[in-house]
């Protein structure tokens, strides 16, 4: 009787329900309530509406046709899969603590012009120009360093 990823209907549920059940968050629900969808009841003593059973059918098929309740099409854009970390899996730190390490150098490179520099492009520069470590003292030496390395390997008349 139902489609398999169709929401079983029940007596009557809240307009934030209904808008779950359609797929759609409850501000845009609202926005497409007595055009796209059909307006909903109202509870005589407490005033809340809700949709009847009825209603959440033709809410479900207004969904599921692309078509709204006063004849016009309506096409809906699909949501956005909720990004869920895979069970037993630790996120990396190492490779962000390696990417925070070169951080400053990425920033004085693309405000000297290297917009596309990476991560991975500085540290293979730092370690070719400073194999036994980077020297301390001398930030403004290093970021110069890499610079001309940098320009210098992205060279068109290079033919390495």
């Amino acid at each position: 009787m139902f489609a398999a990823n169709e929401p079983q209907t029940k007596a009557a549920v809240s307009v934030a329900e209904m808008a779950r059940m359609v797929g759609l968050s409850r501000a845009r629900f609202y926005q497409l309530v007595g055009t796209t969808f059909p307006c909903p009841l109202y509870d005589v003593a407490s005033r809340r509406p809700f949709y009847t059973e009825q209603l959440q059918g033709v809410c479900l098929d207004v969904r599921r046709r692309n078509c709204g309740v006063d004849g016009k099409p309506v096409l809906f854009y699909a949501r956005r899969p909720m990004a869920v970390p895979a069970p037993g899996r630790k996120p990396r730190k190492a490779a962000a603590a390696r990417d925070d390490r070169h951080a400053n150098l990425i920033d004085g490179l693309k405000g000297l012009g290297l917009a596309t520099v990476t991560a991975a492009q500085v540290a293979e520069a730092v370690k070719d120009l400073y194999p036994n470590g980077v020297p301390e003292a001398a930030n403004g030496e290093v970021l110069r360093a890499v610079f001309l390395y940098l320009r210098r390997r992205n060279a068109r008349d290079n033919v390495r």
